[in-house]
């Protein structure tokens, strides 16, 4: 057996260096380095034990000892490499390793300390603790001696080299076989994944729904039970670490603009009724609604986000969302974990005409994102609902082109003055080539400016403001509000309409169990408040629609939750002799 004290000035460093809780704390440091590297640098792989890159080879194998519990080996705290002894403070000139350690930190680096600057080499190692340890400084000197720097060590340091590596050759063979079996583990897993670059989430919802209040003065009869679904895949893919591109894929079987609950005439096509997961179809054409098959699946989401400067980045696609560009300041917006009906997802209207025609997606938008501080979030974006339709096309009646057909300017402030108060600040001037207003919150939108005779054709132009606020009175309850007002003007027609909307409400987290969380709101949808010029309120609608909604969303687990909710809308649509709108709803949502 080679006794340690005649193995010369290595043999006395490697003692020490490698006692117990230094190489647990080497091994957590050189680990986290790895797996930091992996993920940026996701097609980088392991290397053997004769590679160039000996630190991640041991970081690699420390791990596996750690996972194995080989000696009993734990994690402690971070390692802190250092250039001199004198930096080490329990090591003095008096300690009978002073000198070997001195030499080889001067000479060969192959040292580290705690961040308290102690290198603690009184505590016991293990024989396999020992040969990691010998692993890591022969592979150091090798590098030294491949530089060509051969003459910077000494020959006694070789023939110690050379009687530790016989005395450890069992040692370090299985070590080494453990790096050759984590390198094969490493090449399946690089050849069995999913993308070097891409992860995968998802989102499905099904839901059961029923509802009653159809106006009996035009035919209408309460509705039968139905099952809808929304299922989405999205890609996220970074190329440089910082950026990322996003590819949503979509299936549904509610089609926006039929009637989602089964309402007769005039409710067979209210928005006030809606249920949150609905989308409305990108490129929207009155003249034909059924643009797409029950759950077939479509494109709904093509996004490309990339900073361009310090606190500045720029957002460009073909197809995205108002959420893309803006941030949510509702604590109702989720769609799958949050309110059951689309008014009370809690986004202003002028949010959503900043969302385009559709309500809720853009066929094309291209922005940016400000960011100077922590407390202050400025965004902009120019968007078209259809401009990949040549100009020349009639299957369109919105328009065509990035620039000539119906297009929206948007922006919105954030401010954050304190840690528990989010303002927003909506502006957009949107133009429309058919007089429509696209919210999605209530059939006023279409015909927006009502004239005697119909327009449906007539252009429209809108500007839009809107705020909202929440305030967490405290850590687990928020205040909301929050409103908009929408000016419309028909051009080249004297006739214009105001519209307003509000809306209020209680949110509440860990509601009988940690992650469990509830809402009730209350406030009033989308409605004409005002005319002007030529512009009429239709006959019989003149009633200020309100809606009242709670819900509850309990975990199932993890990935999975339950969403039992109501919402009444009294006087819907702003019809005077409807009854009030009941609809009931039970969401479950799965999320992966």
């Amino acid at each position: 057996m080679l006794k340690i004290r005649d193995a010369g000035s290595l043999g006395l460093l490697l003692l020490g260096l490698f006692s117990l809780d230094n190489l647990a704390s080497f091994a957590e440091t050189k680990s986290a380095n790895t797996a930091r590297e992996l993920s940026t640098n996701p097609t980088s792989s392991v290397k053997s034990a004769n590679s160039d890159a000996p630190n991640a080879v041991n970081s690699q194998l420390m791990a596996e000892m750690q996972r194995n519990n080989i000696n009993g080996v734990t994690s402690e705290t971070t390692a802190q490499n250092v250039t001199s002894v004198s930096q080490l403070s329990d090591v003095r000139p008096t300690d009978w390793a002073f000198t070997a350690l001195q030499s080889l930190v001067e000479r060969y680096g192959c040292i580290a300390g705690y961040p308290d600057r102690t290198f603690r080499g009184k505590q016991a190692t293990s024989r396999y603790e020992f040969a990691a340890g010998l692993n890591a400084c022969l592979d150091k000197i090798n590098e030294i001696i491949s530089a060509g720097l051969a003459d910077k060590v000494s020959k006694s340091d070789l023939a110690t080299l050379q009687k530790l590596q016989e005395e450890f050759a069992a040692e370090l063979a299985t070590l080494r076989g453990r790096v050759d079996a984590l390198d094969a583990k490493t090449a399946k897993l690089e050849a069995q994944q999913f993308s070097t670059t891409t992860k995968l989430s998802g989102e499905a919802i099904f839901a059961i729904s029923g509802a009653t209040g159809a106006n009996p003065n035009n035919g209408g009869t309460n509705t039968n039970i139905v099952f809808n679904n929304r299922v989405r895949l999205n890609l996220l893919t970074s190329f440089t670490g910082k950026d990322l591109l996003i590819t949503g894929l979509q299936a549904t079987n509610v089609n926006s603009l039929a009637a989602p609950l089964g309402y007769a005439d005039p409710l067979g096509s209210s928005s006030n009724v809606r249920l949150g997961f609905e989308n409305q179809f990108l490129n929207f054409n009155p003249s034909n609604s059924n643009t797409a098959n029950a759950n077939s699946v479509n494109l709904y989401k093509l996004l490309y986000i990339f900073p361009v400067a310090d606190k500045f980045t720029v957002f460009a696609g073909s197809n995205a969302e108002v959420s893309d560009a803006f941030p949510a300041i509702s604590p109702f917006a989720s769609e799958g974990q949050g309110a059951i009906s689309r008014f009370g997802q809690g986004l202003n209207a002028a949010t959503r005409v900043s969302g385009g025609t559709s309500g809720t997606g853009l066929a094309a938008a291209v922005g940016f994102i400000w960011t100077p501080s922590d407390t202050v979030d400025f965004r902009a974006l120019y968007g078209s609902v259809n401009s990949a339709i040549a100009a020349n096309s009639s299957t369109t009646l919105l328009g065509a082109g990035f620039f000539g057909g119906s297009t929206i300017a948007a922006a919105q402030l954030t401010l954050k003055p304190s840690s528990t108060v989010d303002i927003g600040l909506n502006y957009s001037n949107s133009y429309h080539q058919i007089n429509i207003l696209g919210t999605g919150l209530a059939s006023a939108d279409i015909g927006a400016v009502n004239l005697a005779s119909p327009n449906l054709f007539t252009p429209i132009k809108l500007n839009s403001v809107g705020a909202t606020l929440t305030w967490r009175l405290a850590p687990k309850v928020a205040f909301n509000v929050s409103g908009a007002w929408i000016f419309a003007n028909l051009v080249n027609v004297n006739a214009s309409t105001t519209f307003t909307s509000w809306m209020t409400g209680f949110h509440f987290s860990d509601v009988f169990k940690e992650g469990n969380t509830a809402g009730i709101l209350f406030g009033q949808p989308l409605a004409r408040n005002s005319v002007g010029g030529n512009a009429i309120i239709p006959s019989g609608a003149t009633a200020t629609p309100y809606q009242l909604e709670g819900y509850y969303n309990f975990k199932i687990s993890k990935n999975i939750s339950v969403t039992p909710g109501v919402f009444f809308v009294f006087n819907p649509e702003g019809l005077n002799n409807a009854p009030t709108a009941t609809v009931g709803v039970v969401r479950t949502t799965f999320t992966f």
